[in-house]
């Protein structure tokens, strides 16, 4: 679904990504992994048109989508959830979801019921401003939020980030529902191990802008985890 080949990016003269090759299989769920600052979030911002690449493809469903603007990908049914949530706190829970709904292609105006299914606080808190949740109601906004555009590829940035144990269960619980029952492909940045191995089938380790392993989530042992994500 996802095949990135030769992806080259630079902040300034800083050269982040280095001839990085990655793939997203469709209907899998992909965990994208390493340490603190080794692109991983780049990559992501890459992905979403955010940031720019200096060369490489992007090839998204057969075309590269590389030269797109951020707001062109959306459409295509990439549904994105950024570190650090960046829901809008002063609209309510109602409105952050609306927020969304003009990238479908259906010209739907209505928040899909099934979210407030997934996300049955939503529904309560519908009303209430988005700056007054939680920290993982806040999360579990900006989930159902990228969730509104009806994606094929869902892109998670740290999803649990900050968020208390029950809450980080729950949208484990979700991520697998979405991918197993609703085929949504998923493609995530995460720091927990035990999470990691629960919820994905497949791994990416980068470290300094390379991808230096991949593959099925079981062949992730103490080797490549003491070498690339212990601190």
């Amino acid at each position: 679904m996802l095949t990135i080949k030769g992806l080259n990016q630079f902040y300034g003269q800083s050269h982040t990504l280095w001839d990085l090759d990655m793939e997203v299989v469709e209907g899998q769920c992909t965990c994208l992994m390493g340490r603190n600052g080794v692109g991983k979030t780049t990559l992501l911002q890459c992905v979403m048109g955010l940031l720019s690449a200096q060369s490489g493809e992007i090839n998204y469903m057969g075309q590269n989508i590389a030269s797109f603007a951020a707001e062109k990908r959306a459409p295509l049914g990439i549904g994105y959830v950024p570190q650090g949530r960046q829901i809008f706190p002063l609209l309510t829970v109602e409105e952050n979801l609306r927020i969304g709904l003009p990238m479908r292609g259906d010209n739907s105006r209505q928040v899909p019921d099934f979210i407030y299914e997934l996300f049955p606080v939503l529904k309560q808190m519908l009303h209430r401003r988005g700056g007054d949740l939680s920290g993982g109601q806040q999360q579990q906004l900006a989930i159902g939020r990228a969730l509104v555009i009806n994606p094929k590829l869902l892109i998670l940035d740290e999803p649990t980030e900050g968020i208390q144990p029950n809450v980080v269960a729950e949208i484990g619980d979700i991520i697998r529902r979405l991918n197993q029952e609703i085929g949504l492909t998923v493609l995530l940045v995460e720091q927990k191990l035990p999470f990691a191995r629960k919820v994905t089938d497949r791994f990416c380790i980068l470290d300094r802008g390379r991808q230096v392993a991949s593959g099925d989530m079981s062949a992730l042992d103490d080797k490549l985890v003491k070498e690339y994500l212990t601190v």
